[in-house]
């Protein structure tokens, strides 16, 4: 028998419960990680803006408001869903190491890098994961705007209005705020820049304690409302082959990275055929190649090679289930797609879902792939750069081994679920956490008929490699015990942090209703209605 873990800590109550009920209208309604963000793209759609101009709003907004899991410096993926044809379309505009990389700087030390999001090992002086060297082309304002030529109503410059002038008044601090900053102060303190934004104090920023009205505390970011004003103005490509281009380069270049004015130049967006899975009466639409959508696909194939039919309700026979098809999808991808074993570090990325009033969708993933990136904030835009080389496996010879001008192999899987009498948009933060999370809400609510609300509320397990299942305390003993059997088995409370799971988004609609759901533990993820 398998060993059962607790991962609680003693000082945690074990008698708290959260509920936050989702969002229903016949509206439109936006899903971030931040209700700044949700609120920015809801007013999209009041205006009468399609669910990608929502999209577009919301996810230069978050980038403001939640810096440390995306923004301009980083990468990303998504898929639209159109209504009126049922079209899906996919556009990924991932992570692609630069040109002049050269792979023999990553010296391998006899190390495991304990904090690593995938488990490597360590490379010396961490120049994989911080600093200039760890540096990709960010991708995300082009992969925006890909969308946003495609599909979209509104002015461009009117969807990063509100970006601009949360980055010139500053993102609110509260405890959240300084938590996050706190996990990340050594590192941040190295890079002037990012002390200067960060912690400008020389601590992380902390909000009043005092009960009054508007006890506000702000991080201004006069030089990236700077950068995202000249986007808005001129467009993304301002970025990759304007006057911005060349100060990137520059930047990177000085401080000791090899990301090149060629590289910038070269970003193109791609439009890609979704990859369909079939289930039961349901087509779950992923994208492919590099990312968590092929794993998810092999996933699904082998739940339904396994059960071919569902329990009446989730029980312990279902997560059982759930966590060998999880398995069998892990070691596919260590073997095939060049990943490799370990556990996460604390949650990152961002992940945002829409849908508008005429029943489109967006599922969109952005991130900085580690929290706060690279920890590096270039000086003359203001922009905090991603860590995109931690996606390449610093061990020589490997599929996914590091090497130059090479498309990187991420985690995030948007995903839209079709067929049945409903459509779902769907998608999470959390690295390798990010998948087990979709995987077990798409199921449960193909399985079960849930709505979003019975699925977010439903304890769930994480299977995030071979070694270990991780399983929410809410759990059914009896449930715990069958996992326990078969499985080195964690208990861990789903506390805000670090939380243990994904923090997951979806919308979803029905019989021409909509409904929106996030993550009920997170303490500023929120569904929001175009009609309030």
């Amino acid at each position: 028998m398998a060993a059962t873990v607790s991962a609680l800590s003693p000082n945690f109550s074990l008698r708290r419960s959260v509920r936050k009920p989702t969002v229903r209208g016949r509206g439109g309604i936006v899903v971030t990680q931040n209700r700044v963000a949700s609120e920015a793209g809801a007013r999209v759609l009041a205006a009468g803006g399609h669910a990608v101009d929502a999209a577009v709003a919301a996810a230069f907004a978050v980038g403001v408001v939640e810096p440390w899991m995306s923004g301009i410096g980083g990468v990303g993926a998504m898929l639209v869903y159109e209504a009126g044809t049922g079209r899906i379309t996919g556009i990924d505009f991932g992570a692609r190491s630069p040109k002049s990389l050269d792979p023999k700087d990553f010296r391998l030390t006899d190390q495991r890098d304990e904090g690593n999001l995938f488990g490597w090992p360590k490379v010396a002086g961490s120049i994989n994961t911080v600093g200039a060297k760890a540096v990709v082309a960010p991708t995300m304002p082009a992969g925006l705007a890909h969308a946003h030529r495609r599909f979209g109503r509104k002015a461009w410059r009117d969807l990063l209005a509100p970006a601009i002038g949360i980055a010139e008044e500053g993102m609110t601090v509260d405890w959240h705020t300084t938590l996050v900053i706190a996990t990340a102060m050594a590192d941040l303190a190295r890079d002037p820049a990012a002390r200067a934004r960060f912690l400008p104090t020389g601590c992380p920023p902390v909000a009043p304690a005092a009960v009054e009205p508007n006890p506000v505390k702000r991080l201004p970011m006069p030089d990236l409302a700077r950068t995202l004003r000249a986007i808005a103005e001129d467009g993304a490509d301002v970025l990759y082959t304007g006057a911005l281009a060349r100060r990137i380069a520059d930047d990177v270049k000085e401080m000791g990275g090899y990301l090149g004015t060629e590289d910038l130049a070269t970003v193109r967006p791609r439009e890609v055929e979704p990859l369909t899975i079939g289930y039961f009466d349901r087509a779950i639409h992923v994208l492919p190649e590099l990312n968590g959508g092929p794993t998810l696909w092999v996933a699904f194939h082998e739940l339904l090679r396994r059960r071919k039919t569902p329990e009446a309700a989730p029980e312990a026979k279902t997560f059982l289930a759930y966590a060998d098809a999880l398995r069998v999808a892990w070691q596919d991808r260590f073997e095939r797609m060049g990943d490799a074993g370990g556990r996460g570090a604390p949650t990152c990325t961002t992940h945002i879902c829409v849908v508008d009033g005429a029943g489109n969708m967006v599922t969109l993933t952005q991130t900085l792939l580690s929290v706060f990136g690279a920890r590096i904030v270039l000086p003359r835009t203001g922009i905090l750069m991603n860590n995109g080389i931690n996606w390449f496996d610093p061990v020589p010879g490997r599929p996914n081994s590091i090497a130059p001008d090479r498309a990187g192999l991420a985690n995030y899987v948007p995903a839209i679920m079709t067929g049945g009498d409903d459509t779902t948009a769907i998608g999470g933060c959390g690295g390798r956490r990010i998948l087990p999370a979709v995987f077990q809400l798409l199921a449960m609510s193909a399985d079960f008929g849930f709505d979003l609300e019975q699925a977010f509320h439903q304890p769930r397990i994480d299977v995030s490699g071979l070694d270990v299942v991780v399983a929410d305390r809410r759990m059914a003993a009896e449930t715990v015990a069958a996992l326990a059997a078969r499985f080195a088995t964690v208990v861990a409370e789903p506390v805000e942090y670090p939380f243990p799971y994904t923090i997951a988004g979806a919308v979803r609609r029905k019989g021409g209703m909509n409904e929106g759901a996030t993550e009920p533990q997170h303490p500023w993820s929120e569904a929001v209605a175009e009609d309030g």
